[in-house]
């Protein structure tokens, strides 16, 4: 009987103490993109923005303190990785626009300009992916084909 609980112990306590939550690093993923016809949201027109730097913060949730902040950058498709290594369970976190390293679409667009994201293992998610909604840049002007594309939204809604 003592040799079972010895090998139970053997077996179990090492999965117990591997499978604590907190000791994987997230990684917060996004994509970054110009609103090139000023739609306010991605279309068929819309380009992705390589070099924009994002920001994730969290607060805590009660004080509204900056308790953590980190940079990251987009690669050649405007997606960023920001590699997180603690759990964030008693804070609000956000990943937001920083800037764009293009001079024709370097304005946040109002609403799309950061993303919520949740970092603990105490929601029942099990990866430790966050992926973070998309976020853009206004151009500063629509890009052609614009008009027509929009026009075209307008005539499936009816």
């Amino acid at each position: 009987m003592a040799r079972v609980f010895l090998l139970l112990a053997l077996c179990v306590l090492p999965a117990l103490v591997s499978a604590r939550p907190g000791r994987n690093p997230y990684a917060v993923q996004g994509r970054v993109y110009c609103d090139t016809c000023l739609a306010g949201f991605e279309t068929p027109k819309t380009t992705y923005i390589a070099g924009a730097r994002v920001k994730l913060e969290c607060r805590d949730r009660k004080t509204q303190d900056l308790v953590y902040s980190k940079e990251g950058t987009t690669g050649s498709t405007g997606t960023y990785t920001i590699t997180v290594d603690e759990d964030h369970r008693d804070q609000v976190c956000d990943a937001m626009l920083v800037s764009s390293p293009r001079k024709d679409c370097s304005s946040p667009s109002s609403g799309r300009d950061r993303a919520r994201v949740i970092l603990t293992s105490y929601n029942g998610l099990v990866s430790t992916t966050r992926n973070a909604n998309s976020m853009g840049f206004m151009a500063a002007q629509p890009m052609s084909g614009c008009t027509e594309l929009l026009r075209s939204y307008q005539e499936d809604d009816n």
